[in-house]
């Protein structure tokens, strides 16, 4: 596989953010925007698909940790 070129790579992202927008109006209820997920598949490489697929579930976590006022749980004490 050969790397997508600026214009494929710039589809892509264009079609990325289209589902992530359209998922954030829709409250990520896929259903509401399975053209802009078939949009985004057909323009990005599988793996592409697979990574910003992780990386936008982990920007929710991450997003619901910091409203959340997430505080994480101390580590083993060390002896004194």
């Amino acid at each position: 596989m050969t790397a997508p070129n600026s214009a494929e790579r710039k589809a892509c992202w264009d079609a990325r953010d289209r589902l992530w927008k359209c998922l954030d109006d829709n409250q990520d209820k896929a259903e509401s925007c399975q053209k802009f997920q078939s949009e985004f598949e057909a323009n990005c490489p599988a793996q592409w698909v697979k990574y910003f697929t992780k990386r936008r579930d982990f920007l929710k976590f991450k997003e619901k940790m910091e409203k959340d006022s997430f505080t994480p749980a101390e580590g083993p004490r060390q002896p004194s």
